[in-house]
């Protein structure tokens, strides 16, 4: 009698509870980072409605201020979520702006030539990084570090001076808008709109993103099950310099320029949006969606500064390593119910 009595509370104590249940759930932290950034955007109307904050265009500048943000943000999703991390976005960021400028200015190359040239430099520049971390096993912290000073070094090789770009057709795709009723998008914001949609696509729907999935999620039992784990690795790396070299284009297409110093210190920007967005920087679990609400957020906090103008930007760094350090113990909490 005392066995039969005892068998239900054993399998009861098995039972997660709701809280557990709750952590365990993988759309935890994209949840949550939706919910942020409505109650964030429900208090700036509520503070700024007298100041314009409800115009739809306010919205809409989130994503034209922030298009090369979330195609840079995109491309560290795909590394991340394979278990890596990529240190040298900004840099190849600024390289490319460097590069356009100076062929579209010093050379004379139209812009419809130049493109194609800075996309294939960005992914040459990722899949040279993969190839390395895969096949002489190097930590790509210590790869895409080198790939960091390399680019921002190229940067100088081409000019040490700041290269204004004055091409019409340049200013043209920069100003071209389109209209969407109660407001505009930029080119820029569109074009990171179709590359969000590509990337959902592929990691939700094709065997290259359940691929990346699984060698995030343990390396070992991807091997062991026969995934090319090689290809994808390199695979990553180079979508993550392809999206970064877009990102330069869009960047340059939004300050009309090439410096040197241009995005000095965007690729934490870019880790940081994919964190918020609740990809877990040990790879395995994370949605490109999440990402888009990531790069919102921070677009939200500088907004929400521009309107109060009596704080510092520095405000914002103070709030996004807030909010990071947040939703990394949040990540914690969900990998140790896991473990548990």
């Amino acid at each position: 009698m005392s066995a039969t009595t005892q068998s239900p509370t054993a399998v009861d104590s098995r039972t997660p509870s709701k809280a557990q249940r709750l952590l365990g759930d993988r759309r935890l932290p994209v949840a949550v980072t939706a919910l942020l950034f409505l109650v964030m955007y429900a208090g700036g109307l509520a503070r700024y409605q007298y100041y314009g904050f409800a115009e739809p265009q306010v919205f809409l500048n989130l994503f034209i201020d922030n298009s090369y943000l979330l195609v840079a943000a995109v491309g560290v999703t795909f590394v991340i979520l394979s278990g890596g991390i990529d240190l040298s976005v900004g840099s190849v960021i600024g390289f490319t702006t460097m590069l356009t400028a100076w062929l579209v200015e010093r050379v004379g190359l139209p812009l419809l030539v130049v493109i194609p040239i800075a996309l294939a430099v960005g992914a040459f520049g990722g899949f040279l990084m993969g190839y390395v971390i895969h096949n002489f096993e190097i930590q790509p912290f210590i790869v895409t570090l080198a790939g960091l000073f390399l680019f921002r070094g190229l940067c100088l090789v081409i000019s040490k001076e700041s290269i204004s770009i004055s091409d019409p057709g340049v200013s043209d795709m920069a100003q071209a808008q389109v209209s969407l009723g109660m407001g505009f998008l930029s080119i820029g914001a569109v074009v990171s709109l179709v590359v969000l949609a590509v990337a959902f696509y592929v990691l939700h729907y094709t065997r290259f993103g359940r691929r990346v999935y699984a060698i995030g999620g343990n390396e070992q039992s991807a091997l062991l099950m026969g995934l090319p784990q090689g290809g994808t690795k390199i695979a990553v790396y180079t979508v993550s310099g392809f999206c970064s070299a877009l990102a330069g284009l869009l960047f340059t297409l939004y300050i009309q320029s090439g410096d040197p110093l241009h995005a000095t210190g965007m690729e934490l920007d870019a880790i940081a949006a994919v964190v918020i967005g609740g990809t877990l920087l040990t790879g395995g679990s994370g949605y490109v969606l999440g990402t888009l609400f990531g790069v919102l957020v921070l677009g939200l906090i500088k907004s929400l500064i521009q309107f109060e103008g009596t704080l510092s930007s520095w405000w914002t760094k103070i709030a996004t390593g807030v909010l990071l350090c947040a939703f990394i113990l949040i990540q914690r909490l969900m990998t140790t119910r896991k473990k548990a």
